[in-house]
Formats: C-alpha cells, sequence, structure tokens
C-alpha cells in the first residue's frame, strides 16, 4: 500500500476545487494508494524528465501531481486542471 502525503499547495488547491471534484479526487486517491499504475488512472511521468515527477487522472480535466519519496510513498503536490500543471514550478523542486 502506498503512503500519501501532501504538500501545503496541494491541500490549499484541494480546499479551492468543487466539492465533486474533491469527492472524485479522493475516490481515485484510494484506488492509487492500492494500485499506482491502475490503467484506470493513467498515471504518467511528466515532462521535464530528470524532475521525477508523475501525474493521475482524477476525471477528463483533473490530475494530481506527485513525487515518488520512496517505492511506498509519495508526496502530493499539485490538483487542478491539466492545463495548469506547468504553471506551478513548485512541485518541480
Amino acid at each position: 500500500m502506498i503512503q500519501v502525503y501532501t504538500t501545503e499547495t496541494f491541500d490549499h488547491l484541494f480546499g479551492k476545487l468543487e466539492r465533486k471534484i474533491q469527492l472524485k479526487a479522493v475516490k481515485k486517491t484510494d484506488l492509487f494508494k492500492e494500485t499506482p499504475f491502475n490503467p484506470i488512472l493513467r498515471t504518467e511521468k511528466l515532462h521535464p524528465k530528470g524532475h521525477d515527477v508523475w501525474s493521475f487522472r482524477v476525471d477528463s480535466k483533473h490530475r494530481i501531481v506527485f513525487k515518488f519519496i520512496d517505492k511506498d510513498i509519495v508526496e502530493f503536490r499539485f490538483i487542478g486542471h491539466h492545463n495548469k500543471i506547468y504553471n506551478y514550478p513548485i512541485f518541480f523542486g
């Protein structure tokens, strides 16, 4: 089982989402914890490469961006519309 930690940025962005998106995110996070590369999530490594950040789908428009801290530990760094992912360079740190 994957352990998930969140950044302040993630928590802030999560709090600004519509309730229905929050509920979808919780459901997908539960699936992610069990099977992070489940095809339903469409987990993928993001560019630029070398930063080791990944994302998975909450729905067709929203993504969660995360980084592996260890093989079974991840840090969620961003949640929001997929077009805004690269507007948040903080998650590349």
